[in-house]
């Protein structure tokens, strides 16, 4: 397979769904759409211990951050259940 930009070789793989030349670490195939990595489909993964779906979004609603330890990993917000109650 061609890059149709600057025409160097691109390591590929045959889609096992249409058949197409489609790039080796590809997880679509640019002809039909297939889905090429099944084991990909599990929910959270165990080797970094990051829990896609059940993982808490930063309450700024600009920041891509997610909520570990009670704060923001990007902005340094506390999450509003995590900070102290005023009396």
């Amino acid at each position: 397979m061609r890059c149709p930009h600057c025409g160097n070789e691109i390591p590929g793989k045959e889609c096992p769904e249409c058949g197409a030349s489609i790039p080796e670490e590809s997880r679509f195939c640019m002809a039909c759409g297939a889905r090429l990595e099944k084991e990909a489909e599990t929910t959270g993964t165990e080797e970094d211990g990051f829990d896609l779906e059940n993982r808490i979004l930063c309450p700024d609603g600009t920041c891509t951050g997610i909520i570990v330890d009670g704060r923001c990993t990007e902005c340094g917000k506390p999450y509003p259940e995590s900070e102290p109650q005023k009396t």
